[in-house]
């Protein structure tokens, strides 16, 4: 008979085993949920326990067409890319257009990189790969053709300059424009069918503007209006209007980064040194020796050098305060005498034909002048001007010269909102 040999097993162990087992009982318990939550995740459609789903609906610019595979950058700054089925509505539209009763049928053959798209995706085939239910494009031939009629428009029927001052209870605003003998008062007239928007931070772009209402226009802020203006381009009724608030710049080179597109400059202003940095949107040009010269005595009202003298001064046809590169700039004043600058008196179109340069034909030590977005030690150029030596002798001056030739054209990079 085989003996039984019982022992004793302290409560106090039993207990702690207990313990233990229960809490991974629970762990494990725990842990299944989990995986069944996961699972439901996955399988139900709109639940996003674990993942945030991805805008269904997006506007951006084509980068990529690879077979049925198309790849966009949304205006938002992400990467989308998704299958165009055969099933999918792709429409065309004309820049501004919203009505899309007038639009006509294109075919995925028809898209090209550059076209601009809103995009509609099919909810149900989410993917991988997501499949589009509707697109709606501008072609880029279509937008670049908008845009050269609109910089057209701004030109002629547009002014621009420094905001003297603003009214707001009668909506007028009082701009000051061009330099020296061309200085002219425009008073800008506005209603409430008046487009009035606003440069975001840090951006030169048109159509980053926001709609802004006419009490955040401020004195010493760039303005530029277009609508129906006088004979002497004095006054204007403003059908659309854009403003900023950007900072002028005085200095010397104290280094220059051409891969990260940026120089550093120390302000003569301030003696500090501010990082700037340069965009594909920025104007950059420099002076040869001899106009700067021009350009410095006709600021100072002093004669030019080598028996040049300054003429009667106009302000341009149309009483435009800005001219835009490349434009012929009839009706400007000229300078009379012997060896006048090329371009005639106009100082704008004088800046509109000096040489453009690159970041990288910039050297340590050389002397510039740039209108940048607002910021006390990084900025965005929207205009640089190099070779100014002799225009830091008339800083003032020179700055308002440089302030209303660096507004743009104020044309809008039109397409599906």
């Amino acid at each position: 008979m085989k003996s039984i040999i019982k022992t004793r097993v302290p409560a106090s162990l039993v207990r702690e085993s207990i313990a233990i087992a229960r809490t991974a009982v629970a762990g494990l318990t725990a842990l299944i949920a989990l995986f069944i939550l996961a699972a439901l995740a996955s399988m139900l459609p709109g639940v996003s326990l674990l993942r945030a789903q991805a805008p269904s609906r997006f506007v951006g610019t084509i980068t990529a067409i690879t077979g049925v595979s198309v790849t966009v950058k949304t205006d938002a700054g992400d990467v989308r890319q998704f299958d165009v089925p055969s099933t999918a509505a792709i429409k065309r539209i004309s820049p501004g257009q919203k009505d899309l009763s007038a639009a006509d049928t294109l075919q995925f053959s028809d898209l090209e990189t550059g076209d601009r798209v809103l995009v509609k995706l099919d909810p149900a085939t989410p993917g991988p790969p997501a499949q589009a239910l509707q697109i709606v494009a501008v072609k880029q031939a279509d937008l670049v053709k908008k845009q050269e009629e609109e910089r057209g428009d701004w030109q002629h029927r547009g002014v621009g300059g420094l905001v003297k001052s603003v009214d707001s209870a009668a909506g007028v605003i009082v701009l000051t424009s061009g330099s020296g003998a061309t200085a002219k008062t425009i008073e800008v007239h506005t209603t409430s069918a008046t487009v009035l928007k606003r440069y975001a931070p840090a951006s030169v772009r048109f159509d980053e503007a926001k709609p802004a209402p006419i009490d955040t226009i401020h004195s010493g802020d760039q303005l530029r209006a277009r609508g129906a203006k006088n004979e002497e381009g004095t006054e204007i009724t403003a059908e659309e209007a854009i403003s900023g608030t950007f900072r002028n710049i005085s200095g010397t080179v104290v280094s220059l980064d051409p891969a990260a597109s940026t120089l550093l400059v120390k302000d003569l202003a301030t003696k500090k040194q501010i990082t700037i940095h340069i965009t594909a949107d920025a104007q950059m040009r420099r002076l040869p020796d001899r106009m700067a010269q021009f350009l410095a005595a006709r600021l100072k009202g002093t004669s030019g050098p080598a028996g040049a003298r300054t003429g009667s001064a106009q302000p341009a046809s149309g009483g435009a305060a800005t001219a835009q590169p490349g434009s012929s700039g009839q009706g400007s004043s000229q300078w009379s005498g012997q060896g006048g600058p090329p371009g005639g008196g106009d100082p704008q179109q004088m800046l509109n034909r000096a040489p453009a340069v690159q970041l990288a034909d910039l050297k340590k030590g050389d002397a510039v002048m740039v209108v940048s977005t607002d910021g006390t030690t990084d900025v965005t150029a929207i205009t640089l001007l190099a070779g100014v030596e002799p225009l830091l002798q008339a800083p003032a001056a020179s700055q308002s010269l440089l302030n209303n030739w660096s507004m743009g054209s104020g044309a809008p990079e039109a397409g599906p909102e």
